[in-house]
């Protein structure tokens, strides 16, 4: 079967794979204090290899959606606005850039590539923790002890796995005509 790889219907069904993928994979979480520890950016760094900057802000973006309009999407299988304007809902908005970031540093290699999803992954800590202040009042060196700190060791795994696995089922996909 040969698959149309060109074409907008291609570019929007690889943008909803993606999307589904983080509604599986973000709510499962682990709560370790004020935030917890979700799959939400390994989906963020594993799709990132299939898609383009563009699509991955569109594959987050629905994600967003479908959490806002009430499906239980979120980390701890939690939904609503009051997700995104709480003070953990930064860290989800700043998926947004931190997508389109690792998909253009899916592209590259070796160092790049590493570089830039560890600076997509800063990112998320950014917007994250500066939401964190500005909802919960609490100033930013104890916010970063509570909010950044004790994930450092399990985005360094979630991004060492997703740096294994990415450009193998990216090389995969394309052996088997789905991707181009």
């Amino acid at each position: 079967m040969r698959v149309n790889r060109s074409g907008r219907v291609y570019a929007l069904t690889m943008t909803a794979a993606a999307a589904a993928a983080l509604c599986v994979l973000g709510p499962w979480a682990v709560p370790v204090g004020a935030v917890p520890l979700s799959l939400t950016t390994l989906a963020v760094y594993l799709t990132a290899f299939l898609l383009t900057p563009g699509q991955m802000i569109g594959a987050v973006a629905v994600f967003l959606l479908l959490g806002a309009a009430g499906l239980p999407v979120f980390s701890g299988f939690t939904a609503g606005p009051g997700v995104l304007a709480g003070p953990t809902g930064g860290y989800l908005l700043g998926c947004v850039p931190a997508g389109a970031l690792c998909a253009g540093a899916a592209r590259r290699d070796g160092l790049l590539r590493a570089a830039g999803m560890v600076l997509a992954t800063g990112v998320v800590y950014l917007t994250g923790t500066a939401w964190y202040c500005l909802q919960s009042g609490v100033a930013v060196l104890p916010a970063l002890a509570v909010c950044v700190l004790p994930f450092l060791p399990g985005d360094a795994l979630k991004l060492a796995a997703a740096l294994m696995l990415g450009p193998a089922v990216r090389k995969r996909l394309e052996r088997t005509g789905l991707l181009r």
